[in-house]
C-alpha cells in the first residue's frame, strides 16, 4: 500500500465518522450501521468533535454481496493519535478511481498502481467504519490499517453500505477460515461455529454464498478432523442446523451426515435435524446427477429411519408427509427424486458384483479415489446352474435367480464356460433378457435383503397414490421386477390409459412389463395371473386391435392357449378375436385353438357366439342392399347395430352418420362393411379408439369426414396406414401442425384436405 501522495483535492466540512461493528469481538452478532442525522445548524469550517456510534442495520434493507466494483480510493498516512485532526481537516489528498475485486483473502485493484499498487489483505484491516460529512455529500468507508487510513468513496449511500457490509463479511469469513483451519480445543471450535452460523443468519447481505460459505468452512473442518467423538458430531450438526433450513448441504457435509446416519441411526439428530433437510432436498432438488451425495444422504437417512423400533412404519409416515394430506402432491419433484433414490439404493446392492465382472471401479471407489489395478479384487466368477429347483438360500445371504435367454431355434443345451473366462455372459445382459434355459445365482451381502425390502416397499407405497401412479408407470427396469409385482399389479388395475399403456414396451425390440410378467418371462412366478390381468385391462382400453392381437399370436400364443385351457375368460376372448379377425393363417393352429375353446364351458359358449356372429357377418356381407345409407340424426350405436343386422349391406359404399350420437363403439359394426368407401362422421362423438380400429380394417376407404369430432393426434396418426384416402375433412378437430405434415407425407393419394379451425390451419 502506497501512503505517499501529493496534497490537494477535496474539501471536507464538519467531519463525522462512525465505528462499525468490526471493533466488537469476533463472536458478536453482525449488524449494519445507519448514520445519525447531520447537524444542519453547524457552521461551515467549524467542525464538531469526532463522534462514534454503532449504526444498527435497517430491518428491511438487504444487499447483494459485492465481488467487484468501481470506487474512489484515498489513502492517508498518519500516526494514530492525529487521526481525528486529519479527518477534520479542510483538505484531503487526491482520490484515485479503481476497479476493486474482493477476493477470499484481500482487496485487489484491476490496475495495481498508485494507492492500490499492492493488494490490501483483510488481515491488515484493523477496523471498518462508515464516514459522513455535514453539508458535503461524501459517502465513504474508512479502513483502518497499520500506519494510516484507506478511504473508499461510493456514489451514493446504498453503494457505500453495500461496500461496507461486503468488506465486513469478507474480513470475518477470512478470520473464521483461519481460526477453524487449525483448531486447538473443540469447545472453542464449537463456540466459533455457532458464532459463524449466527453471523450468516443475521447478515444484511442477501446472497446464496452467505449461507454456503460457512457450510463449506465447516465441511473442510470435518473432512480434516475425522477422529471426532459422536457427541462432537451431534453438537456440530445441531449448531449448523439453522443454515440448512434453506440450503442444500455441500458434498463433504453430505458425507459427514451419511456417516452419522450409518453409525448412529437411532440418534434424535436424525429425526429432528435431518428430516427437514431431506424434505427440502426431495422437494427442490432438480438433478441428483449434479450432486450424487445428496441422493446418497437421502438414501442413508431412509435406512436410518428403517433402523428405528417402528421400522417401516416410520418410513411410511415420512412418505405420507412428503405427499401431503390432499389427493394431489403440491411438490412435483418429490416423486422423481424418491424414485431416483430407490433405484440407486437397489442398484447399489448389485454394484459390487456387476463391477467385479469387468474389474471396473465402483461409485464408492471413484468417490474415494480409484484403486490401482493391482489392488483391486480379482473378477468374481458367475455360477451357472442346471435348470433344477434351486435350494433355499442361507439366512445370511440374499439370492436372486435370473434366467438366461435361449434362442428358440437352438437345441436345449447347457452353456458351459470356464469360471471367470472371457466368454461368460455379462450380468446386465442376463438381467435384461426374456425366457430362460439356465439360471444365474447372484450371492449378495446379508444386509442387501433389508435394503432391497426397504426401498421396494417404498415403491409400493408410491404406487398407492393416484396422482403419482401415472408418472411412476414410466419406470422401466427388470433387475428387481420380482420385488415390483405389487406395483405392476396396481398399474394393471388402473383404468387410466396413461397408466396401463406403460405396461407395454417403450419401443420395438425392448421388453416391457407386459413381456417380463408373461409366462416364460423373467419375472413371472404366478402361472400368468398378472399377465392375464394386464391383457384384460389392455383389451378393455384402446388396444383391441389387430396389431396387439398379432403380437400376442406371434410371441404369446402358447401362454394364451394355456390360460384359456384353464378357463381364463380374458384369454378365451383373445382366442376368439384371433379367429374372428383371421389373425391365425395356419389351419392346424386354428384347429388347435378351436379344440382349446371347446374344452371348457366358457370357451365353448363364446366359440358358439363367434360362429353365430360369423354367420351374421356372411349374411351382412352378402352382395345386395343399398349403396348409400344415411342414418337419422340422434341415432345411437345401438340403432346402427340394429339396422345393419336387418339385412344385407355388401354393396354399401357411402354411409352418413352426420349429426348422430354414435361413438367409437360403432366402429365394431363399421369394420364389417367390406365395400365402404365414403364415411361421414360430422359432428358425432366418434373418437381416437374408433379411428384406430377403422385404420386396420377399412383399407379401401377413400373419403372420411371427421369435422367437429373429438379426435386428436393420437387417433389421426393411425390414418397414415389408410393409403386409399383421397379426401379427409379434419375441420374443427384437435389436429396439430406436426400431425398434419406427417399425414401429408404418408398419404400419397390425398387430394382434398380441410384443416380449417385447427392448429394446422
Amino acid at each position: 500500500m502506497d501512503f505517499n501522495g501529493s496534497g490537494g483535492g477535496n474539501e471536507l466540512h464538519n467531519n463525522q465518522f462512525y465505528p462499525c461493528e468490526e471493533s466488537k469481538p469476533l463472536l458478536d452478532e453482525m449488524s449494519a450501521p445507519t448514520p445519525p442525522e447531520g447537524n444542519n445548524n453547524a457552521k461551515q469550517g467549524a467542525g464538531p468533535p469526532c463522534r462514534r456510534s454503532l449504526l444498527p442495520c435497517s430491518s428491511g434493507m438487504r444487499y447483494k454481496l459485492l465481488q467487484e466494483g468501481d470506487i474512489q480510493v484515498c489513502v492517508v498516512k498518519h500516526p494514530r493519535t492525529f487521526l481525528s485532526k486529519i479527518l477534520t481537516s479542510k483538505f484531503l489528498r487526491r482520490w484515485e478511481p479503481h476497479h476493486l475485486t474482493l477476493t477470499n483473502s484481500s482487496l485487489v485493484s484491476a490496475t495495481p498502481t498508485g494507492y492500490m499498487e499492492t493488494a490490501l489483505s483483510y488481515s491488515c484491516i484493523e477496523d471498518l467504519q462508515l464516514l459522513s460529512w455535514d453539508n458535503a455529500p461524501k459517502y465513504c468507508v474508512q479502513l483502518s490499517v497499520p500506519g494510516g487510513t484507506v478511504l473508499l468513496q461510493a456514489a451514493n449511500s446504498y453503494l457505500r453500505d453495500q461496500w461496507f457490509h461486503s468488506l465486513q463479511w469478507k474480513k470475518k469469513i477470512y478470520k473464521y477460515r483461519k481460526v477453524l483451519n487449525n483448531p486447538s480445543r473443540w469447545e472453542v471450535v464449537l463456540k466459533e461455529i455457532r458464532a459463524l452460523v449466527d453471523m450468516a443468519l443475521t447478515s444484511p447481505l442477501h446472497d446464496e454464498s452467505i449461507h454456503q460459505a460457512p457450510l463449506h468452512i465447516i465441511s473442510t473442518l470435518l473432512a480434516e478432523n475425522t477422529n471426532l467423538s459422536a457427541q462432537d458430531h451431534e453438537n456440530i450438526i445441531v449448531a449448523i442446523a439453522p443454515l440448512l433450513e434453506n440450503n442444500h448441504p455441500p458434498p463433504d457435509l453430505c458425507e459427514f451426515f451419511c456417516k452419522h446416519c450409518r453409525e448412529r441411526p437411532r440418534s434424535m439428530v436424525v429425526i429432528e435435524v435431518f428430516t427437514p433437510v431431506v424434505q427440502r432436498i426431495l422437494k427442490h432438488n432438480m438433478d441428483f446427477g449434479k450432486c450424487p451425495r445428496l441422493r446418497l444422504f437421502t438414501q442413508e437417512y431412509i435406512l436410518a429411519l428403517n433402523e428405528l423400533n417402528a421400522g417401516m412404519e416410520v418410513v411410511k409416515k415420512f412418505i405420507q408427509s412428503m405427499h401431503g394430506p390432499t389427493g394431489q402432491c403440491p411438490h412435483p419433484r418429490v416423486l422423481p427424486n424418491l424414485v431416483a433414490v430407490c433405484l440407486a439404493a437397489i442398484y447399489s446392492c448389485y454394484e459390487e458384483f456387476i463391477n467385479s465382472r469387468d474389474n471396473s471401479p465402483s461409485l464408492k471407489e471413484i468417490r474415494n479415489g480409484c484403486q490401482q489395478q493391482s489392488e483391486r479384487k480379482p473378477p468374481m466368477p458367475l455360477r451357472l446352474l442346471r435348470p433344477e429347483p434351486p435350494t433355499p438360500p442361507p439366512p445370511t445371504a440374499f439370492e436372486i435367480m435370473v434366467e438366461l435367454e435361449r434362442n428358440n431355434n437352438t437345441a436345449n443345451v447347457l452353456h458351459k464356460t470356464p469360471a471367470g473366462g472371457d466368454s461368460e455372459p455379462n450380468l446386465i445382459d442376463c438381467l435384461l433378457v426374456s425366457p430362460a434355459l439356465n439360471a444365474l445365482s447372484i450371492q449378495l451381502p446379508a444386509q442387501a435383503d433389508r435394503v432391497l425390502a426397504c426401498f421396494a416397499l417404498i415403491l409400493k407405497m408410491l404406487s398407492d397414490y393416484d396422482d403419482w401412479r401415472p408418472a411412476l408407470a414410466m419406470l422401466h427396469s427388470c433387475t428387481f421386477c420380482r420385488e415390483l409385482k405389487y406395483v405392476i399389479q396396481r398399474f394393471a388395475e388402473d383404468p387410466r390409459q396413461e397408466v396401463h399403456s406403460c405396461l407395454l414396451s417403450v419401443r420395438s425390440g425392448k421388453d416391457g412389463w407386459f413381456q417380463l410378467y408373461s409366462p416364460g418371462g423373467v419375472a413371472c412366478d404366478d402361472d400368468g395371473e398378472l399377465f392375464a390381468s394386464m391383457v384384460h385391462i389392455l383389451m378393455g382400453s384402446c388396444y383391441k386391435t389387430k396389431k396387439f392381437l398379432l403380437s400376442l399370436a406371434e410371441n404369446k400364443l402358447g401362454p394364451c392357449m394355456l390360460l384359456a385351457l384353464r378357463g381364463n375368460q380374458t384369454m378365451v376372448e383373445i382366442l376368439c378375436l384371433m379367429l374372428e379377425y383371421n389373425i391365425i393363417e395356419n389351419k392346424d393352429t386354428q384347429l388347435q385353438i378351436i379344440s382349446t375353446l371347446e374344452s371348457t364351458q366358457v370357451g365353448l359358449r363364446m366359440y358358439e357366439q363367434l360362429c353365430d356372429r360369423q354367420r351374421e357377418l356372411k349374411e351382412l356381407q352378402r352382395k345386395g342392399g343399398p349403396t348409400r345409407l344415411t342414418l337419422p340424426s340422434k341415432s345411437t350405436d345401438a340403432d346402427l347395430a340394429r339396422l345393419l343386422s336387418s339385412g344385407s349391406f355388401g354393396n354399401l359404399e357411402n354411409l352418413s352418420l352426420a349429426f348422430t350420437n354414435v361413438t367409437s363403439a360403432c366402429a365394431e359394426q363399421l369394420i364389417k362393411l367390406p365395400s365402404l368407401k365414403q364415411l361421414n362422421l360430422w359432428s358425432t362423438q366418434f373418437g381416437d379408439a374408433g379411428l384406430r380400429l377403422l385404420s386396420e380394417h377399412l383399407a379401401c376407404l377413400q373419403v372420411l369426414n371427421l369435422c367437429e369430432t373429438p379426435v386428436t393426434d393420437a387417433g389421426l396418426l393411425a390414418l397414415s396406414s389408410m393409403k386409399s384416402l383421397c379426401s379427409l375433412n379434419m375441420n374443427s378437430t384437435k389436429l396439430t401442425a406436426d400431425t398434419y405434415e406427417d399425414l401429408k407425407a404418408k398419404l400419397p393419394n390425398l387430394k382434398e384436405v380441410d384443416v380449417r379451425y385447427t392448429e394446422a390451419w
